[in-house]
């Protein structure tokens, strides 16, 4: 056995790839396009409105009671809603999210520390994987247009029909890694639905807190408190070995 665990699970978004960048190039172009009133120095505020999925649409895809698509159209129309738009419906949303997806996926991008972390993984015999809250497919693209195709996608929101932080996907994960849960690590930038899910769900939870990274409602969480509740927590991938003793 190698350090505290056999084998590590990783998330997709904002762990293995800067997926908070891409968001970032995709709201933009939205705002020239469909919000020109909003100034530059306020996109910050729409990426936040974004990451936070203030209306819960998101999550509730990945409980599996809606689509991605009509999540999609939701979280655009709040977003028009909020910063003052034009409400986006059936009829103008096609090309709305034509600007906004086709900008979001050329503007997917690894880590820096992302390829090195997971060398050094394999080179210290843990196997590895993905448990991811997307659906499959688009996971799987957007790790090859990283440069990570060689990590396969073990389970996303489609697998099972609802995503993280049900304990079944953390256990589904380790268990198509050929680990046992006690010995599988689950690393997310997520406090709660990665780190803590993955903990309570019995798997080594890591939580990937990377400097200035938190989404709205994430700035107050206590990494003390964190790891006093027996959750890992590293500022970066770079820090991740170590951090399970290999």
């Amino acid at each position: 056995m190698t350090g505290r665990v056999d084998g590590v699970l990783l998330d997709v978004d904002d762990t293995l790839v800067d997926t908070k960048g891409a968001f970032a190039a995709a709201l933009t172009a939205v705002a020239v396009e469909h919000l020109p009133h909003v100034p530059a120095d306020e996109y910050p505020r729409l990426l936040a409105h974004w990451r936070s999925d203030p209306g819960g649409h998101y999550r509730r895809y990945t409980r599996g009671e809606t689509d991605h698509r009509t999540q999609r159209l939701l979280r655009a129309d709040l977003l028009h809603r909020t910063f003052g738009g034009e409400p986006v419906t059936e009829h103008t949303f096609a090309d709305w999210d034509a600007l906004f997806w086709g900008t979001f996926e050329r503007s997917w991008r690894p880590f820096d520390d992302a390829r090195p972390a997971l060398d050094a993984l394999r080179a210290g015999g843990v196997a590895v994987g993905v448990v991811t809250n997307a659906a499959t497919e688009l996971q799987e693209r957007k790790l090859r247009v990283a440069g990570l195709a060689d990590l396969p996608v073990l389970v996303g929101v489609d697998t099972l029909g609802y995503g993280k932080p049900h304990p079944d996907v953390f256990t589904q994960g380790a268990r198509l890694l050929g680990t046992s849960a006690a010995r599988t690590a689950y690393v997310g930038d997520e406090p709660e639905v990665d780190a803590r899910g993955a903990h309570d769900a019995g798997l080594v939870g890591v939580w990937l807190d990377r400097p200035g990274a938190r989404r709205d409602g994430e700035h107050d969480v206590d990494v003390a408190a964190m790891r006093g509740a027996g959750i890992v927590v590293v500022p970066g991938l770079a820090d991740l070995a170590a951090a399970l003793g290999l």
